[in-house]
């Protein structure tokens, strides 16, 4: 398996425990959470189960009724998942609580000593409303699992912001029950690399960015990548083709993630008009989404990895934004929602076009972002405590933007240029003195015992000329692919 060493080498350190173990993965949707765990057990599960995706359309139509129908296929589905793993003469059960003591009867049956794993995949799809389910399930651990030395339960969950509340950050009966929590994050420029090398695909660097910008390090998106064809091509078979693979994967995220996914999906709109980002108060004006129903999204889009939380540089927490991060909606927002031409090669006939090659370049800056450590790497301060952000000033007399600040501990920021570009990058007259403009700026705010050293992260690195002294540390896109 490509990558996820430290989440395997950790679930096998728990399976040799001679203990109980109440494990929680989740992560975004697509991001190989049942692979994880499916590839490091072999499929020997004492049992295993996923739920079964909600029906959204009819919950809208007929709540009460879909709501009681609902909890019955779930539970229908997982008494045939017990008697497919060797459950006898039990009758179907009517609750969850009834459905748990089936488990346990089925796994004291098969009970030899040896280590259980207990896999539940999709687990916040189980917990339909009204269902009991939550409470089912605290009565499983607290009163039966917790005490089997020799059980290990496994659940998993897309939708993050439910695996948070109701299991890790639970304040009733589950409180500090999950003794090992793992987050599965995308896969990084280098792990994507050798997962696209292991399907028989040899991108260059370059286009490996490009790819990066478009499905972020999803392997679900980057399987569906066929070898036989260039990256462009790709682009239009998985979304701009007539029976494009993806054209319809935007709501079907949304959808299976969320219980209110017109409203997450309207903030993700909003969200993707401003690199930068908008604050709380905006949002609410925006959007007239405010209150707990506001914080509520907010907190699961966050969880999700779709939207970051942050505070500016050189801003107080009254200032703090939500910006969109997730790289296959930037992208299917700004490219295929709208579109109102059919062009079928639209990805391969616009590659020069100045709408691409713009979005290439704040693209990269969102890739750049998620390798924060490789780039500390490269500057040799991956030891070195540090924050990062991104700094806009916007006053009545001056206006700067600086796309990364890497503020560090031994009293030093890195004022990062990046720029994706398909050649060395020239530093000109003008570009020079905007760059110390820009430093000036910044040196008026920041306490006279921090150094400012100017670093650019491009493509292919800088071209050396009278003004290229500009920069004192230079990274190139190939920094960006180590381990």
């Amino acid at each position: 398996m490509i990558g996820r060493k430290a989440e395997q080498e950790e679930l096998l350190r728990r399976y040799r425990k001679n203990k109980a173990e109440f494990i929680a993965v989740y992560g975004r949707r697509r991001v190989g959470k049942t692979t994880l765990i499916a590839e490091t057990f072999h499929g020997q599960f004492a049992f295993h189960h996923a739920g079964l995706s909600p029906i959204e359309k009819e919950q809208e139509e007929k709540p009460q009724a879909q709501t009681y129908s609902e909890v019955k296929r779930q539970l229908k589905h997982f008494y045939h998942a017990l008697i497919s793993f060797g459950l006898h003469d039990a009758a179907e059960p009517s609750s969850w609580l009834d459905a748990f003591y089936l488990l346990e009867e089925l796994l004291k049956e098969k009970d030899d000593g040896s280590r259980q794993v207990v896999f539940l995949d999709e687990l916040p799809w189980l917990d339909t409303p009204r269902s009991g389910f939550v409470t089912a399930l605290e009565g499983f651990w607290n009163s039966w699992g917790c005490l089997r030395k020799n059980l290990m339960l496994i659940v998993c969950g897309s939708a993050s912001s439910w695996m948070m509340d109701k299991l890790i950050n639970n304040h009733g009966g589950l409180y500090n029950r999950v003794t090992c929590e793992i987050r599965l994050a995308p896969f990084s420029l280098y792990e994507c690399r050798q997962f696209l090398l292991d399907n028989g695909m040899n991108l260059t660097p370059y286009d490996l960015a490009e790819c990066y910008m478009i499905l972020g390090g999803i392997p679900f998106y980057l399987d569906a990548l066929d070898e036989r064809l260039s990256l462009a091509q790709n682009i239009d078979r998985l979304f701009f083709d007539q029976n494009a693979i993806f054209r319809d994967e935007f709501d079907r995220l949304f959808n299976s993630i969320f219980v209110n996914p017109e409203m997450m999906k309207r903030i993700v709109t909003l969200l993707n008009r401003r690199r930068g980002g908008y604050t709380r108060k905006e949002i609410s004006e925006l959007t007239g989404l405010s209150g707990k129903t506001l914080t509520s999204c907010m907190k699961a889009l966050v969880s999700s990895d779709f939207v970051q939380y942050y505070v500016p540089f050189l801003e107080g927490k009254r200032e703090a934004k939500y910006r969109l991060i997730d790289p296959f909606c930037q992208f299917f927002l700004r490219f295929v929602e709208d579109q109102q031409k059919e062009d079928e090669h639209f990805w391969v006939n616009h590659q020069a076009s100045q709408s691409i090659t713009t979005w290439r370049g704040l693209a990269f800056e969102n890739v750049c972002f998620f390798h924060i450590p490789q780039i500390k790497r490269a500057l040799g301060i991956a030891g070195v405590r540090s924050t990062h952000s991104a700094w806009i000033l916007r006053d009545e007399t001056e206006s700067a933007q600086i796309d990364l600040l890497i503020e560090r501990d031994d009293r030093v920021i890195n004022a990062c240029e990046i720029k994706f570009y398909s050649d060395e990058f020239v530093v000109d007259k003008t570009y020079y003195r905007k760059l110390l403009s820009r430093q000036g700026m910044l040196v008026e705010r920041i306490s006279p015992k921090v150094s400012v050293h100017q670093t650019l992260i491009s493509t292919y690195g800088l071209k050396r000329n009278e003004y290229s002294g500009i920069f004192t540390q230079v990274i190139t896109l190939d920094d960006l692919f180590h381990e």
